[in-house]
């Protein structure tokens, strides 16, 4: 009982420091791979390997980072170990069955699920709204996005032509098809270059075009709001 007493009070604090700043970089470095990363490997300007992988594995640290409880370590490990198997299947050219996209698609679905949780309960826990835990409410923005890039991956492999405009097979642009097409509904842009056809993905994006527009609208929004009047009332107190 006193070494577990001892473990808490040397963990939880290093734990609780850590917290809201790693909320900040973990957004900042998810950008980066989404929209620079990603983008520029499917124009064929760079070429990175694995990358897929390395952004899961950024999620999966974020949310051991943030989380103690065993189910999730545990949900988060199943998801880790199918995205290493899926990126072995690639490594070794075994990968002709598309098995691997559907490792990567459940991948994804397992640890954005889980890293939703974890940072909504990161973000929305009681205490100060730090600018870091608006940049938490933007990461758990974008983790939603991703989500969904799983959901449409699992949707496209499952109806081949559950999209026009959009196949999803073993392509280099394929990832960043994908999450662009996500964050096009999310954001309700809909340049209508990628529609949506079988009857599972339109509901699935009626469903992400829903969400975008009211997480920013009333949460995010709410958390702003909150931060910057802490903030006058701080200045206020100094004066």
């Amino acid at each position: 009982m006193v070494a577990t007493r001892k473990r808490a009070r040397l963990n939880l604090p290093a734990r609780d420091e850590l917290r809201d700043p790693l909320l900040s970089a973990l957004t900042l470095m998810l950008i980066g791979l989404m929209f620079v990363v990603v983008p520029l490997h499917a124009a064929g300007t760079i070429s990175v390997h694995g990358y897929g992988l390395l952004i899961i594995l950024l999620l999966a640290s974020c949310v051991l980072m943030q989380s103690t409880s065993w189910i999730v370590i545990v949900v988060l490990f199943a998801g880790i170990g199918l995205a290493v198997a899926a990126h072995a299947l690639r490594v070794a050219a075994a990968a002709q069955s598309n098995l691997d996209l559907f490792l990567d698609a459940f991948a994804w679905i397992i640890i954005d699920v889980a890293l939703i949780v974890v940072i909504a309960g990161a973000v929305f826990a009681p205490g100060r709204i730090t600018l870091h835990r608006v940049n938490g409410a933007v990461l758990l923005y974008l983790t939603i996005g991703l989500t969904f890039v799983g959901l449409y991956t699992l949707v496209g492999l499952i109806a081949p032509h559950a999209f026009a405009g959009l196949a999803v097979s073993h392509d280099r642009g394929l990832a960043s098809s994908v999450i662009y097409f996500s964050f096009v509904t999310l954001t309700s842009v809909g340049y209508g270059d990628i529609v949506p056809v079988h009857p599972v993905a339109r509901a699935l994006a009626n469903l992400e075009g829903i969400i975008g527009q009211l997480f920013p609208a009333t949460l995010l929004a709410r958390m702003v709001t909150l931060e910057l009047e802490d903030r006058r009332e701080r200045r206020a107190g100094k004066d």
